[in-house]
């Protein structure tokens, strides 16, 4: 419960994700009071598979969002900004940042879009060599190795490396520029990182990591948990984005974890799904699950819990994937009428019945890290079908893929997941609400902001900062549901007999052919 009365109290909460960066005040229970949004030019790329960006346009990228914040008329007539009582930061997970012994960026940061691997390692010790081969995990702790980014570059950019004081994750570079502080959340670390998830600590002394890894411990920054003070906002931050110095900055975590907190899933029986560039769906629990056989789940917003967590990699993207390919019309017609064109999306999913007359899709548009030969597939087509039947197929491709980790979530964590909360772009598309709502068989809820990530991180500061006992309290008091969908029995048993006797089985029959595709091209790596 509240500690005392305070509605003109205000939490500016900071979310750089991967398409655009935004400031976000929230009163006490939960309302997004006001918001500013810079959009991010999301990578470059001087090879095919490079994703980079320098790591200082991140920077002035949030420091212009803030300014831009701080002139909206309705901030400046309120007196908003003297409401403030604490800052928080969220952000995209896993982009790496090497920094200098004066706290200079030696080079651009490598994202977590990025596709390159680093040259085959020497071998582990061989004692961990054997030990690995017992559990069948070689070929994982070898991907996991040539995936890291620290090995990449150790060894193509020997120099860069050896002159690498600090190692860090884009939420630690910003919390760094913030406060001068060398500390990030807990929960913020997910990554090619020597971290021990069970712990939520750096891993210890003699832990594998250590020997797959070229990071030392002194590279990191100290670790602190959710709601704990990170920093105080430094007098030059201050003057670059126009925070009050003296500011407390609150840990958070990462924008899947407060995405998972801001939707009000803290009960394992509720999961959230992220329709967003990554498409995920998540539980919390107090225990260690993992969501899949030596995968860890990654460290929740709330302190001391987990987040299980099953990751359609470049899930919604395959969205922008379709608009850029086939939405032309789409695209014209909305930037005449004003609107986005994914509105009008949901416009070529109701021409399509259920089931997109036979059009299955398997989202697999990237590798995982459990099929890493894997590769997209559309089958069933004929000559009724058209661009509006493979949007739909789509959307029911990553329901389908979804629903497949929420079984495998369910069988871990011994608890049957009652609901869905959807957030992320793809969760403004009724259609798409509707089809989840039949895919899974459960009722589907819409959180009443869309700023799911940045709300999360404002829990964490309300409950850091004391205004709340409790996160259920917080959850309680900030989150609620705008609208439901219910499945309809109808559609629930056509989707049940397509997904169990037509897509459970596409990947185990295709899985052959997609590495005889990959034998031959060499892709994907």
């Amino acid at each position: 419960m509240i500690k005392e009365k305070v509605p003109d109290k205000l939490i500016l909460a900071i979310d750089n994700g991967t398409q655009s960066v935004r400031a976000l005040l929230f009163d006490l229970s939960g309302n997004l009071v006001a918001k500013n949004q810079v959009t991010l030019t999301p990578y470059f790329s001087h090879q095919p598979g490079w994703a980079e960006q320098n790591a200082d346009y991140f920077w002035q990228k949030l420091a212009q969002c803030c300014q831009e914040l701080w002139q909206q008329e309705l901030v400046v007539t309120q007196d908003l900004k003297d409401k403030i009582i604490a800052v928080t930061l969220t952000t995209q997970r896993g982009s790496v940042i090497n920094l200098d012994e004066n706290g200079n960026p030696l080079r651009p940061a490598m994202l977590w879009l990025d596709q390159r691997l680093a040259d085959k390692p020497k071998r582990m010790p061989w004692h961990w060599r054997i030990a690995f081969a017992c559990i069948g995990q070689s070929k994982v702790i070898e991907y996991f190795r040539r995936k890291a980014q620290a090995n990449w570059i150790e060894q193509h950019q020997p120099d860069i490396w050896k002159n690498t004081d600090k190692f860090l994750l884009l939420s630690g570079y910003l919390t760094y520029q913030l406060t001068g502080q060398f500390k990030d959340s807990v929960a913020s670390i997910v990554g090619y990182l020597p971290l021990n998830y069970k712990k939520q600590c750096w891993a210890g002394k003699f832990d594998w990591k250590w020997k797959a890894l070229k990071i030392t411990p002194d590279m990191l920054p100290d670790l602190v948990k959710p709601g704990e003070l990170l920093g105080l906002v430094s007098e030059e931050a201050s003057v670059l984005t126009g925070i009050p110095k003296g500011l407390k900055l609150i840990a958070s975590a990462s924008d899947k974890a407060c995405e998972v907190l801001g939707s009000g899933c803290i009960s394992p029986s509720t999961a959230s799904l992220s329709y967003g560039t990554t498409a995920t769906i998540n539980t919390n629990n107090k225990r260690y699950i993992e969501p899949l056989r030596f995968i860890p789940p990654y460290p929740s917003a709330i302190p001391n819990h987990y987040n299980s967590e099953v990751m359609i990699y470049r899930g919604f993207w395959m969205i922008n994937w379709f608009k850029e390919e086939f939405g032309l019309l789409e695209t014209q017609q909305a930037k005449a009428l004003g609107v986005s064109p994914e509105s009008l999306f949901d416009e070529l999913v109701a021409k399509v019945p259920p089931g997109s007359m036979g059009l299955m899709l398997q989202p697999y548009w990237s590798p995982g890290l459990k099929n890493l030969e894997a590769k997209g597939a559309i089958l069933g087509f004929g000559d009724v079908h058209n661009r509006a039947h493979v949007y739909r197929a789509i959307l029911e491709g990553l329901a389908y893929a979804l629903r497949e980790g929420k079984e495998s979530l369910q069988r871990k964590q011994s608890k049957k997941i009652t609901q869905l909360i959807v957030s992320g772009g793809g969760s403004q598309s009724d259609a798409a609400l509707q089809l989840t709502a039949d895919i899974f068989n459960l009722p589907t809820h819409r959180p009443h902001t869309y700023e799911t990530s940045g709300l999360g991180a404002a829990i964490n500061t309300a409950v850091g900062m004391g205004v709340y006992q409790s996160y259920a309290d917080a959850v309680q008091a900030m989150t609620r549901t705008e609208a439901s969908f219910f499945p309809q029995q109808e559609n629930v048993e056509l989707y049940e007999q397509l997904y169990s006797k037509v897509y459970r089985k596409m990947y185990r029959q295709l899985k052959p052919i997609y590495q005889n595709i990959k034998e031959i091209t060499g892709y994907p790596q």
